[in-house]
């Protein structure tokens, strides 16, 4: 039961994580500085990379 409370609260952090680095990804000035540099943001690929990673490991806590 422990492992399962634990996977769930990291899938929880990991979607928030995500939602949060798309934010970035998506917002004004990560697309101006897209557009004049073509570089992403390191918050952006950290909050996506990061939640998708919490994500995983709640999956395969729950199991």
């Amino acid at each position: 039961m422990n492992n399962k409370l634990i996977g769930i609260i990291f899938i929880i952090g990991g979607v928030a994580l995500v939602a949060w680095g798309y934010n970035i990804y998506d917002s004004a000035e990560s697309q101006l500085g897209r557009a004049l540099s073509g570089e992403t943001p390191l918050e952006a690929w950290a909050g996506m990379v990061g939640g998708a990673i919490c994500v995983a490991i709640g999956v395969f806590r729950i199991k």
